[in-house]
């Protein structure tokens, strides 16, 4: 994907998804609970949303940069979600199940064929 030459214009676009996926999410819900839910509630909530977006990646960037890294990885997140129990709680179990993954992974390609293999 190219980057833009305007942060402003990608910053509307990234809030014009927001908008969209979060009013998708809130009609079906309105639906299920047969309520309706104004465009100003919608826009209220996407707001806040980009608002919290903003501060979750100032907050993983500066863990990265205490740690001395130029990339975020799993531990910053997981430092995010310390307060949140169960939040921590479930990204510990996916981070675990992602390298148990890795290592499953890992194990199951084939090594460099020895001589011996070879020559059989």
């Amino acid at each position: 994907m190219a980057q833009d030459a305007d942060p402003a214009a990608t910053e509307e676009r990234l809030k014009s998804a927001l908008w969209y996926s979060i009013g998708r999410i809130v009609d079906e819900d309105s639906l299920g609970l047969k309520v309706n839910a104004t465009p100003q509630f919608i826009a209220a909530l996407m707001e806040m949303t980009w608002a919290q977006i903003e501060n979750v990646a100032k907050d993983l960037e500066c863990f990265a940069r205490h740690g001395n890294r130029y990339s975020i990885n799993v531990s910053d997140v997981l430092l995010l979600a310390r307060r949140n129990e169960g939040l921590e709680t479930v990204l510990k179990q996916y981070a675990e199940e992602l390298q148990a993954a890795r290592v499953t992974a890992s194990d199951a390609r084939p090594g460099p064929m020895s001589k011996r293999t070879r020559t059989q």
